[in-house]
């Protein structure tokens, strides 16, 4: 599902080159499920930018599903994305100007889904919130806001999830439903699960879990 090999990252800033991440390689089967952990600034969210084709790395390849993200141009790993990617992102990334279930719906609509309005409510009530479906990202809580998010990358059913943080605006009873769905999702579907964060009870969910320390991937962890 996800190879990645020798791939760097650096940025030029005033003071010269910096490197971000340093020649990374890693594979992920599909249905697998990988923790990325490590602390803040050793380069997490930059992997996982990459790994999912929002980034590219300066360096090495990227081959997800059968695509070599690093060989595509920026409308190429978008319909990449498109195909087989969902995405959980701390920062919500809802559209203000959508209520809760048209933000669910959308990319179900945009793929053509005429299932889409049920779909997107179907998920909404997996993650608790039936009763918010016609509210307005501003109406909602962190919380909530981040659950709508959730939702809307469960609805997609993707090939391959990823998630920044996605616990981390929640709280600790809302948290530990949400880590069950995703680890629901990542069964029932199959889907390979890629995550990012600092709480250990969901990393030692996954399967496997790497940790970065300044760019460089630590000696691994394994099957857990």
């Amino acid at each position: 599902m996800l190879d990645v090999k020798g791939i760097t990252k650096k940025v030029t800033t005033a003071e010269g080159d910096l490197t971000i991440l340093h020649d990374l390689s890693l594979a992920v089967a599909a249905g697998e499920s990988l923790a990325i952990t490590g602390a803040s600034g050793s380069g997490k969210s930059t992997l996982l930018g990459i790994l999912a084709g929002l980034d590219v790395p300066t360096s090495g390849k990227v081959i997800l599903n059968n695509h070599s993200l690093t060989c595509l141009n920026e409308e190429g790993r978008a319909q990449v994305r498109a195909d087989n990617v969902g995405f959980i992102f701390q920062s919500f990334q809802l559209l203000p100007g959508l209520t809760a279930l048209e933000n669910v719906m959308l990319p179900l609509e945009l793929r053509g889904n005429k299932k889409a309005k049920n779909l997107a409510m179907d998920f909404l009530v997996q993650v608790g919130l039936e009763k918010r479906t016609s509210h307005y990202p501003q109406q909602l809580s962190g919380g909530e806001q981040q659950r709508v998010a959730i939702a809307r990358a469960f609805a997609s059913q993707p090939n391959i999830l990823f998630a920044d943080e996605p616990t981390g605006n929640l709280d600790s009873t809302t948290g530990a439903r949400i880590i069950d769905l995703l680890f629901q999702l990542n069964a029932e579907q199959n889907a390979t699960l890629i995550l990012v964060t600092h709480e250990h009870r969901l990393a030692s969910r996954c399967q496997t879990r790497i940790e970065l320390s300044a760019g460089e991937m630590m000696p691994s962890q394994g099957k857990q």
